[in-house]
């Protein structure tokens, strides 16, 4: 059985790429206008997705000094530690943990460059030395 997804879901991603473009903490009305026009969600949505956020310790906040009504976002955890820890579930859930069906999966049915294909292989020889876990 799989543990609880502290990753975020995909919606919850849109939110999280503003928070990790941003160099300050956000509020939720920054976050929203930085949302208009690439997709379609209430005000009221956005701050539920932000609480998720918050909820599985990706974000945290601090409230703003002249108006404790309104908190200023920011991330806890990198897109790099996402990235792996949704890859990571991704193999576990869809593929038993084997992680050569997961890679094989997601490239047997594409056309890859020359460039690509070169730059998989230097991270296959790359990971031919690190640490299994």
């Amino acid at each position: 059985m799989l543990k609880k997804d502290m990753t975020p879901s995909e919606t919850e991603w849109l939110i999280m790429d503003i928070l990790w473009e941003s160099s300050i903490p956000m509020t939720s009305l920054e976050i929203i206008k930085r949302l208009e026009g690439t997709k379609e969600f209430s005000p009221k949505t956005v701050r539920v997705l932000i609480n998720r956020l918050y909820q599985k310790g990706i974000i945290d906040y601090t409230v703003d000094k002249k108006d404790s009504r309104v908190y200023h976002y920011f991330p806890l955890r990198s897109r790099k530690e996402c990235l792996i820890d949704k890859s990571r579930r991704f193999t576990e859930s869809y593929f038993s943990g084997n992680k050569t069906n997961a890679l094989a999966a997601l490239i047997q049915n594409c056309e890859l460059t020359e460039e690509q294909i070169k730059e998989l292989e230097a991270i296959l020889e790359k990971s031919k030395g690190c640490d299994k876990r």
